[in-house]
């Protein structure tokens, strides 16, 4: 216990119930949104924090219902904004767990810039993007994420956008810690939840996750028994790239790109990537593996611990302010670069 009766962190012990709100969770039965809230709730009480610790935003979406569904504080923002409205409360109570929770539409569309910025200025928060490739809660519109083609109510013809690739778009923006899961694969979102959330600086989960109203199936090759092993590969820091049923398939990169190769067809385990998340440069050619050609990588892709929090260095920045001479700064301020001073003479003003 702490002098004032607190309990430590190391002293909180709380479960997945305890995370859990008195409202009544509303999202379409089958929806994936499901499985990432069961995971989120399982992996707070393993980080040791107590609920008063969080803080959950969201925009607007299905997935923005998220802060009501969870005990511990949050806010339900405006389209695009969660990203603003998360780091004005970083920045004013840096002891908080601030953890952006929406969709593709919400955080890769109208909310874009705000996602960006947040990722270049290394905001120590968290953002878990739900992505069903769809606009879910609008029946049924092409996101940022729809493929090509794409047939919707808005796109009758078919989609003539290109989809954002959000880990690329993560990468680009210096991100200092990306990670992918898929909303079947509990175990995996609790690692990758669980590291985000203490990672000191921005990180970025994308989750693939499935509305299955207006989009079912859009990561089915990726979330079925039968054909997860086949296209999806685990990254594990320090182990090589190796998938499939039998783990005889795996991944090299020659010239930069990436190459599948057989394992047991002449190429050995040393031959193949032995994944770094330190190393970033490797992030953009993971983002580059999709189905139906490669298979796509799942869990970190890339942590970077080192860098400064803009938090932190805002924090530093108001300090150092504080302690210097407040009158002559404000004096400065005002008088600044281009000014005059008008005297009083017996002529008039001079």
């Amino acid at each position: 216990m702490s002098e004032n009766g607190d309990a430590t962190v190391s002293e909180v012990k709380l479960s997945a119930k305890d995370f859990a709100s008195d409202q009544d969770v509303r999202w379409c039965p089958g929806c994936g949104d499901y499985a990432v809230l069961a995971a989120m709730r399982k992996a707070l009480p393993r980080l040791g924090h107590k609920k008063e610790d969080y803080v959950f935003v969201s925009g607007i979406g299905c997935a923005a219902r998220f802060p009501y569904y969870m005990d511990t504080y949050g806010m339900h923002t405006i389209h695009g904004r969660s990203l603003a409205v998360a780091t004005g409360i970083k920045i004013s109570n840096p002891d908080l767990k601030v953890v952006v929770v929406s969709g593709d539409g919400d955080l890769l569309s109208i909310g874009a810039s705000h996602t960006f910025h947040a990722m270049r200025r290394n905001v120590d928060l968290t953002i878990v993007l739900l992505n069903n490739r769809i606009y879910g809660l609008t029946k049924g519109q092409y996101s940022p994420t729809s493929e090509y083609g794409k047939i919707t109510a808005t796109t009758p013809e078919g989609s003539l956008d290109y989809p954002v690739n959000p880990v690329s778009f993560a990468a680009a923006a210096g991100c200092t810690f990306i990670a992918r899961a898929i909303d079947v694969d509990q175990p995996g979102l609790d690692e990758v939840l669980r590291r985000a959330i203490e990672h000191k600086g921005t990180s970025f989960v994308e989750v693939y996750q499935d509305c299955n109203i207006f989009n079912h199936g859009a990561w089915f090759y990726a979330s079925q028994k039968d054909s997860r092993a086949e296209t999806t590969v685990q990254l594990r820091h320090g182990e090589p790239l190796v998938y499939g049923k039998d783990r005889d398939r795996g991944i090299l990169f020659r010239n930069g790109r990436p190459i599948k190769v057989t394992v047991e067809g002449g190429a050995s385990a040393s031959d193949l990537v032995t994944h770094d998340e330190t190393d970033r440069s490797r992030v953009h050619v993971y983002s580059q593996m999709s189905h139906p050609d490669f298979p796509e990588v799942m869990g970190v892709l890339y942590a970077n611990p080192e860098r400064r929090t803009y938090d932190a260095m805002v924090d530093e920045q108001v300090r150092n302010a504080e302690v210097e001479d407040r009158e002559a700064e404000l004096r400065r301020l005002m008088k600044g670069s281009e000014s005059w001073e008008v005297h009083e003479t017996v002529d008039g003003p001079s």
